[in-house]
């Protein structure tokens, strides 16, 4: 009798697990994984060469569509880097308010996560509920910059405007009731803070909704619970960050071993876990949503109590206000010249990382002094986590494959760049 061997499976590329474009070569043994061997690149938009031919400037937001789930936080990372060539200091006002978008933001990610991968382990529920948040979340996004994911607010030396006075207002329509519409305005009488103050108060229970589908849902533990394990050693081995990280127990987080902006003023817990496996990093970033929130709440008091300036007053680098320059000579020259040619950078190197929800996001320029960068390459955490599909799938189920994905929380924008 003929000796039965092995036989290789294409997963994808359009396999709706995968948030973007992989090819998944599996090598199966029946339904048992051999082998997998990820093929990426399908989603290419060269983002790091085309830095190379655009201003600091006009390269921002080619940020925002990296991970495009955690779009202010790529920002950030770019925005930190161009101020560490140019020295730059930041008003305080406007760290905060970075560090409180940057929040939001791994709120919206992690959100998002927890309903993708509860869909792609099969539960429809939990994917309608974040969505419910993260409406109020984008609109968030919309109120400070005009777009709800594209934002491009962070700009190097603070932040393109302060926070605005009021929040837009549902308007009355021929299918709601005025009442239905009133209701709809309660949270939206205030200013932006009042509209985020009063989120960060409903979170919790939003959040206990969650753990009540799925922390103890057994079906949910059957698909999670010793699938995927990585040890503490071999987490560091493979370059792990984030909650891949601190799911097999490592208590590694850069907003509080390397702070930047005000981080170091912030109090919040760093969650990890105990067995490495799915489940134990789905409780991180259950948690991590809690601690989000503590920072968030702490940021929305102090902008409230501190009002200042939220971007640099250096003119080479960051445009004079409207009405100055439509008065000034000297401020219409300088708004001319920065968005026609850019500010030119010192020659030299620098790296800056942050700690972004997938992970360590890192952003490296090398500046030859002129406008543009004459280098840039991105530190992208997905394409790290995506080396190890491998190993984490060897001896699982095809099935399987599928939860592992999901728990890398993984976006082609950031893998292919």
């Amino acid at each position: 009798m003929a000796e039965i061997k092995n036989y290789t499976l294409n997963f994808g590329p359009q396999h709706p697990a995968a948030h973007g474009v992989l090819r998944l070569v599996l090598e199966l043994d029946g339904e048992v994984i051999q082998r997998a061997d990820p093929h990426i690149g399908l989603l290419h938009r060269a983002t790091e060469k085309l830095a190379e031919s655009k201003t600091y400037l006009q390269a921002l937001p080619y940020m925002d569509r990296l991970d495009y789930m955690s779009m202010m936080c790529n920002e950030h990372a770019y925005c930190l880097a161009v101020e560490k060539m140019l020295g730059l200091e930041v008003p305080i006002r406007a760290q905060y308010i970075r560090v409180m978008y940057s929040e939001i933001t791994r709120l919206l990610n992690h959100l998002l996560w927890v309903g993708a991968c509860a869909l792609d382990c099969g539960a429809m529920t939990p994917y309608f509920y974040v969505f419910r948040e993260r409406e109020d979340l984008l609109d968030m996004y919309e109120a400070v910059s005009g777009a709800r994911m594209h934002a491009a607010y962070f700009r190097p030396g603070g932040v393109y405007r302060d926070l605005p006075d009021t929040m837009p207002r549902h308007k009355p329509s021929k299918v709601r009731s005025a009442k239905s519409t009133e209701e709809r305005n309660r949270n939206r009488n205030g200013s932006l803070l009042d509209f985020i103050d009063d989120f960060t108060q409903r979170f919790p229970t939003f959040l206990g909704e969650y753990h009540t589908l799925l922390t103890d849902n057994r079906i949910w533990k059957q698909r999670t619970v010793g699938v995927g394990v990585v040890t503490p050693e071999r987490a560091l081995n493979l370059g792990f960050t984030g909650p891949m990280l601190r799911g097999s127990g490592i208590a590694w987080d850069l907003r509080k071993k390397q702070p930047y902006d005000v981080y170091d003023r912030m109090d919040f817990d760093i969650p990890v876990g105990k067995t490495g496996d799915t489940y134990d990093r789905y409780l991180v970033r259950m948690e991590e949503l809690k601690q989000s929130n503590r920072i968030i709440k702490q940021c929305v008091d102090w902008l409230k109590a501190n009002p200042g300036p939220v971007i640099t007053d250096n003119h080479k680098v960051a445009p004079p206000s409207r009405e100055a320059m439509k008065s000034n000579m000297e401020d219409l020259i300088h708004h001319f010249k920065l968005f026609t040619e850019g500010f030119c950078v010192p020659e030299g190197e620098a790296y800056a990382t942050i700690e972004h929800p997938k992970g360590e996001f890192g952003i490296y320029f090398v500046s030859d002094g002129a406008n543009k960068p004459y280098r840039m390459k991105i530190r992208s955490p997905a394409f790290v986590h995506l080396a190890a599909l491998d190993e984490m799938g060897k001896g699982h189920m095809i099935a399987d494959a599928v939860a592992i994905i999901g728990t890398m929380d993984i976006v082609f924008g950031e893998v292919d760049r």
